[in-house]
């Protein structure tokens, strides 16, 4: 009796085994295929995300009885305008003081190489010359490599222009037709599908709104944190830092490390190596908080998901796909459980909606 158990016991092992391995066959060809059609599949993704952040206002504009065409062309060109304000906002007072930030730049070399010619270094400015003639020899070995560099770096900026410009016009097209996807979509599934899959779309975009205002939530309270540390401090150009570090939120880890940067360089060149450090313990304390208390609050709350859920989930996407995959880990971790819930809804003996699982007529797009 115990054998017979024990051979149905592996048998049942030996499918689900199987089964379990095909998933999982199956999952790496999707993953394949996604990197393969990348460069359409990530313009797309900004595309939404864009327009998450703008239906607000396209929706309300529809809803005064604008055509859906000016609606999102207003909305668009408005975007743009934004846009371009932000990045006067933080070029103009740059380049208004960057005579005084050159000037900066180099009483703080100077001040670096009389600190190295004292104790306890006491280096020479011959020593200083030969290693500086060293630097200009391997940088000429390396020229090549640099070349390559530099054609990769342009090669990287074009890509992103073109991914900016193909996401622009996306979302353009979203914000005029989004509202027609789902009636369409219905109409072209057979069966229960014709339901369940407009339905699962529709809490999608609803969770894909909440992460985008979760994420300038975060932003925010950065740029306001690190803000009002730089204006006690006296750092000069306080206001185009502070919108820097909130732009930077959008992109994690390189874009708060490059805001960061920023900060702590015009602190050294204006203030001096103390405030430097000052300013680098206050962008420290406030990432800390970001990342460990900030940023997980808000999105569980906002996402449904846990705390921990959005910790792991940025650590694992970070390690498999860099930025991007931190930058996607935590709308796709709540995609999944929108699916995951719905599934359970619907398997259930009587269905019902969780907590912030029914599609919010705040954020997704009303069928026209």
């Amino acid at each position: 009796m115990s054998s017979t158990k024990a051979r149905d016991a592996l048998r049942i092992s030996a499918r689900v085994s199987a089964e379990l391995l095909l998933v999982l066959v199956m999952l790496a060809v999707a993953l394949w295929l996604l990197g393969r059609m990348w460069s359409i599949v990530w313009p797309l993704v900004v595309g939404l995300l864009l327009t998450t952040l703008t239906w607000p206002v396209a929706r309300f504009l529809r809803r005064r009885g604008w055509p859906p065409a000016v609606a999102a062309s207003v909305v668009t060109v408005l975007f743009l305008l934004v846009a371009v304000g932000v990045v006067a906002l933080i070029a103009v007072p740059v380049a208004s003081q960057s005579g005084e930030l050159t000037d900066g730049v180099v009483e703080g070399i100077q001040r670096l190489r009389e600190w190295a010619a004292g104790p306890p270094l006491n280096i020479g400015d011959a020593q200083i010359n030969k290693a500086f003639d060293s630097a200009v020899a391997r940088a000429q070995e390396g020229l090549g490599s640099m070349v390559g560099a530099v054609v990769t770096g342009v090669s990287t900026v074009v890509n992103g222009v073109v991914t900016a410009v193909l996401a622009l016009f996306l979302m353009f097209f979203f914000l005029k037709d989004g509202p027609r996807f789902l009636p369409w979509l219905s109409r072209q599934l057979p069966g229960r599908l014709a339901t369940d899959v407009p339905t699962v779309f529709e809490r999608g975009w609803t969770t894909l709104g909440a992460f985008v205002r979760s994420q300038a939530a975060v932003g925010l309270i950065d740029a306001v944190l690190i803000g009002l540390g730089l204006w006690i401090l006296g750092v000069p150009l306080v206001l185009p830092l502070a919108v820097l570090t909130f732009v930077s939120a959008f992109v994690p880890i390189i874009g708060a490390l490059f805001a960061g940067f920023v900060a702590v360089l015009i602190a050294l060149v204006s203030n001096g190596l103390t405030d430097a450090l000052l300013v680098l313990a206050i962008i420290v304390v406030v990432q800390q908080l970001e990342g460990n208390v900030f940023q997980p609050m808000i999105q569980s709350r906002g996402l449904g998901l846990h705390a921990a859920v959005v910790l792991l989930a940025v650590t694992l996407g970070g390690s498999l796909a860099g930025i991007v995959g931190s930058l996607l880990a935590v709308p796709v971790a709540a995609l999944i459980a929108v699916v995951w819930n719905y599934i359970r809804e619907q398997l259930g003996d009587d269905p019902a909606a969780g907590p912030g699982n029914e599609p919010s007529e705040a954020a997704a797009p009303e069928a026209s």
